[in-house]
């Protein structure tokens, strides 16, 4: 009995050995698909969410390497992100045919977008329905699900801005309620592709709305508009708390 209990402890630790020692091989290459918030317009330091995000993921683990490629741009919304028309999805597939060559690397792309897409007036498309919200992300999400056999998709939440934002374009009250609107549209989406295509679309990071809400003050630069100071870009730290966040999700998803 000894004996044979001896070795079903060590046929366990052996099975948790390999499936240690297979995940410390886990190889990423991401894409990160966004609009300014993304690209980095609020840090100072030079370093975009992204950055934060792959630093983390570098300290994990189960993860050995990450490569990446921030295409986020301002001011786009889902409409300039779509295949075909869309001006800015060729940049998306341009990182993705760089990072697919890399055979032993996990490719993913990282999506937040719908900020710009909730705005009053001002960016391409906007008002954006949660409607045509919805449908524009299942359309990009498709298109380079197809494009890239393997890959994976993690859509993001959108994170709070203040209901006084009004640059270039005008956000207000209710684009924020437009902007909360969408969330559940992300949540629906993300369940829709667990039964159509298993494994293959996550949803990412969930608490920075609620979080920088909370902490405006501390975590967005402070920006002069038509309607007196907003918060529309997280600062520095903002920026580095965004992109932890981002990095946790990822590490959480099955890779």
């Amino acid at each position: 009995m000894n004996l044979r209990f001896s070795t079903l402890i060590f046929l366990l630790i052996t099975a948790l050995q390999v499936v240690a020692q297979d995940k410390k091989e886990a190889k990423l290459a991401i894409v990160f698909i966004g609009n300014s918030i993304t690209q980095g317009k609020g840090g100072t330091n030079g370093f975009p969410p992204p950055t934060h995000a792959v630093n983390y993921l570098k300290e994990e683990k189960g993860i050995q390497n990450v490569s990446f490629v921030n295409v986020g741009r301002s001011g786009s919304t889902t409409v300039d992100w779509l295949p075909g028309h869309g001006k800015y999805f060729p940049l998306a597939t341009k990182a993705a045919d760089s990072l697919f060559r890399q055979k032993d690397h996990q490719l993913l792309f990282s999506m937040k977008l719908g900020t710009n897409d909730s705005a009053m007036e001002g960016p391409n498309g906007a008002p954006v329905s949660k409607e045509d919200y919805r449908k524009n992300l299942q359309t990009i999400i498709s298109e380079l699900l197809g494009k890239y056999p393997g890959s994976k998709v993690i859509i993001h939440h959108p994170i709070w801005y203040s209901t006084n934002t009004y640059n270039r374009s005008k956000y207000l009250a209710e684009g924020l309620a437009r902007l909360e609107s969408y969330v559940p549209e992300i949540d629906g989406l993300v369940k829709e592709y667990k039964t159509a295509q298993p494994g293959r679309v996550f949803k990412g990071d969930t608490k920075s709305f609620k979080y920088f809400r909370k902490h405006a003050k501390e975590l967005f630069k402070p920006e002069e508009g038509q309607a007196g100071t907003f918060f529309l870009h997280p600062n520095e730290e903002g920026v580095a708390v965004l992109g932890k966040n981002w990095g946790k999700a990822i590490s959480k998803i099955d890779l």
